[in-house]
């Protein structure tokens, strides 16, 4: 196995569990190709192994033991069940560095998205085989992730093994039904890492007029309206994405508006007609994917949620979301504290949240935390 040797006094993080070595921390390059590696210290000591990376900044992604024994430790940590939507690979924070495994009903859809986890496909898939139940593997391939690696993104589905997944996978979550296109979908299809905030925001939903912003296909807006919601609009800019989320409605048996609008212009309009809503989500995409992007980002944040207390009637809820890994909860806590005061509204935090249970956190991997929630009420 190749060797490559860190500079002088960059051992810690490696030792301290951390799965990535940037190139900056190595004293030279081991080649031009992705190849698996042994990681030594300036002193010669052996700190792990991994895969070589060339193109990436993260020239080493480590990984501890046989990849196969990492993805049946982390099955061993999830019961998917039949009808249900689960991740069963986290990535670095199951121990495989830019691997991501969902399971919709028995098909498993996964994300290849370092050298490390393209470097091991194939044991990745033989090992996946073995879970009870599984029908199909199949891949996306349209991640900004590959890119960066260097990686081939020629297609944004592929299919794997197994039988071919049908049109719409469906899946149950808390009672409630979604349809899953795991070939066109955002991610692997759904954003099951809402899970958990999907059941608050349904808590608070009874009797109010909600806006679901970034709607995508209709999540937070078919809990509300299942939990008793007076009105549900979802908006988003995709037309696609809205005709899945009233397929959506259709399969629970709500109504729901749908609005194919651009969520800030939309805001602005509501603003403009003097419209108000008891219950606001604001769960947009991604605006920051580095720390250079972040105060660019911290701007369109401020924004919406300065928009949306504007829309708020008294005694609202507002529930805010940001999937940056940039961002911090903290810094994200004053971007919505300087837009309550631009507001001139008061408000109390009544919840947190973070990503379903099934998305865990490793303590070694602190960047695994990427998704923060606050739910406001209006006082």
């Amino acid at each position: 196995m190749t060797s490559v040797t860190l500079k002088p006094g960059r051992e810690h993080s490696v030792k301290s569990g951390h799965p990535w070595v940037f190139s900056g921390a190595l004293a030279s390059p081991a080649s031009s190709a992705v190849e698996e590696v042994e990681v030594l210290s300036a002193s010669g000591e052996r700190l792990g192994k991994g895969v070589y990376s060339p193109a990436s900044m993260i020239r080493v992604r480590l990984i501890k033991g046989e990849v196969e024994d990492r993805v049946r430790s982390a099955l061993r940590l999830r019961s998917p069940g039949p009808r249900t939507g689960t991740r069963l690979v986290n990535a670095e924070n199951d121990g495989i560095p830019g691997l991501v495994a969902d399971w919709y009903d028995g098909h498993v859809v996964c994300q290849f998205t370092s050298a490390l986890a393209e470097f091991y496909r194939e044991r990745i898939v033989s090992a996946l085989k073995e879970l009870d139940g599984i029908k199909s593997i199949s891949e996306r391939l349209d991640n900004d992730s590959r890119r960066k690696e260097g990686m081939l993104t020629e297609t944004k589905w592929r299919f794997v093994w197994g039988e071919e997944p049908p049109e719409l996978t469906e899946i149950e979550e808390n009672g409630i039904k979604f349809g899953v296109d795991v070939r066109n979908g955002h991610k692997t299809g759904f954003y099951l890492d809402q899970r958990e905030a999907r059941r608050i925001v349904g808590e608070f939903a009874p009797g109010r007029t909600v806006l679901n912003c970034f709607a995508y296909t209709g999540g937070f807006g078919i809990y509300a309206a299942k939990a008793g919601a007076k009105s549900v609009t979802q908006v988003d800019l995709s037309e696609g994405a809205l005709e899945l989320a009233r397929r959506n409605a259709e399969l629970n048996g709500v109504s729901c508006e749908t609005v194919n609008a651009d969520v800030f212009k939309y805001l602005r309009t509501c603003r403009d007609a003097g419209k108000k809503f008891d219950l606001i989500v604001l769960d947009p995409p991604k605006f920051a994917e580095s720390k250079s992007q972040l105060m660019k980002a911290a701007r369109g944040y401020k924004d919406i949620n300065l928009l949306a207390m504007k829309l708020l009637s008294p005694g609202g809820i507002l529930s805010t979301f940001s999937c940056s890994g940039a961002m911090t909860p903290e810094f994200f806590d004053q971007i919505i504290r300087e837009a309550a005061i631009d507001a001139k509204r008061d408000f109390q935090i009544v919840a947190r949240t973070r990503q379903a249970s099934d998305h865990p956190v490793a303590l070694n991997f602190p960047e695994g935390l990427y998704l923060k929630g606050t739910i406001l009420r209006e006082h």
